[in-house]
């Protein structure tokens, strides 16, 4: 038997802000879970038309595909990710953390940047970033760009300066060619941040099996995946993780129903106050924006510390931690199925 549906979190464990003015205003500011979002948990399962297709309406809605628009962009930034000059000793580059064959990340607890702090966190897969509301654990960057621009001045990453970087990139005359082709100009920090930007938001992993069930597809997931679906509605994971990122769309706190950190053990670092980091407000100490699940079977370990090695051991401290709740083993494997037809199509996505 099912454990009964929980009510939706989002008044007392995460904290969203959906619109682009409302981020900037106040990235703590608490969502409320609207009467659309409530329905559609309510009506799980009953098809729509969306954009001309039929869709299951669900919390968790299909990945659109990569916008087009920016294409010569996202070329010309394809080429500076994996370009060591944007860091400070000419060894790193945005792939050596976000390794695209090894799902954008790096399967590390702490990045392997050029000083690497007792505050470092976790990795967190590149695929998909265009879609969180913001950037970082800690929404420290509300941008991309802004992420772009953290990452090679940032000494527990690339660790370099904009005039260092620029001057070596301009020293490039096919390059400089390219980037007039494309902004009408030599490189600058904007238009290198614009590029990189442009192509991080290309690596979304649309056509999963979950989002074909989603169109419409009934064979495209299984009746043990599909029963693991159920679960993670009826415990109530999904009401902080939904959306086409399933995550990455509010904040959450960590330990809202039992102190994960003191039962984690270890000293508290500051990656571990989360958000207070950035506001230095209490109100929002251990509070960090909700991971995405899209690529979650591929990128252990999990959580912001890297401190749980399998997917099952993440999923029975989230339940503890965050629902309150003991969990099975068979739900747990049920859970696990289920995140296993997330997992969409890319290009550079190791199959």
């Amino acid at each position: 038997m099912h454990p009964a549906p929980r009510a939706c979190c989002f008044d007392r464990s995460c904290r969203g802000t959906p619109g682009a003015a409302a981020r900037q205003a106040n990235g703590s500011r608490l969502a409320r879970a609207s009467g659309a979002f409530l329905l559609s948990v309510s009506l799980a399962g009953t098809p729509i038309q969306m954009l001309g297709a039929e869709v299951r309406l669900e919390p968790i809605r299909p990945i659109p595909e990569a916008a087009t628009l920016e294409a010569r962009a996202a070329a010309l930034g394809e080429r500076l990710f994996a370009d060591p000059r944007l860091s400070r000793d000419g060894r790193m580059s945005c792939a050596s953390c976000h390794d695209l064959a090894r799902h954008g990340a790096d399967g590390r607890t702490h990045p392997s940047g050029t000083e690497v702090t007792q505050g470092s966190v976790k990795t967190p897969t590149v695929y998909n970033s265009g879609l969180s509301f913001v950037q970082g654990w800690n929404g420290r960057a509300p941008t991309l760009e802004a992420m772009v621009g953290l990452a090679v001045t940032s000494p527990a990453f690339m660790g370099s300066s904009w005039s260092k970087v620029i001057q070596g990139l301009r020293s490039d005359a096919k390059l400089n060619a390219d980037f007039d082709a494309v902004f009408d100009e030599a490189p600058t920090p904007e238009t290198v941040t614009a590029a990189i930007a442009a192509f991080e938001r290309s690596l979304v992993t649309p056509n999963s099996r979950f989002d074909r069930w989603l169109a419409g597809e009934d064979e495209a997931i299984d009746e043990a995946e599909l029963d693991g679906y159920r679960l993670f509605k009826s415990y109530g994971c999904v009401s902080c993780h939904q959306g086409a990122n399933v995550g990455g769309n509010m904040y959450g706190r960590m330990g809202l129903m039992g102190d994960y950190f003191a039962d984690r053990g270890g000293e508290i670092t500051p990656a571990d106050l989360g958000r207070f980091t950035i506001t230095g407000l209490d109100e929002d100490r251990h509070l960090f924006k909700v991971p995405s699940l899209r690529l979650a079977v591929r990128n252990p370990p999990y959580f912001h510390d890297g401190s749980t090695e399998t997917l099952a051991e993440a999923i029975r401290v989230m339940a503890r931690y965050q629902l309150g709740r003991s969990i099975s083993d068979e739900h747990v494997a049920a859970i696990e199925r289920f995140l296993t037809t997330l997992v969409g199509e890319h290009p550079r996505l190791t199959p």
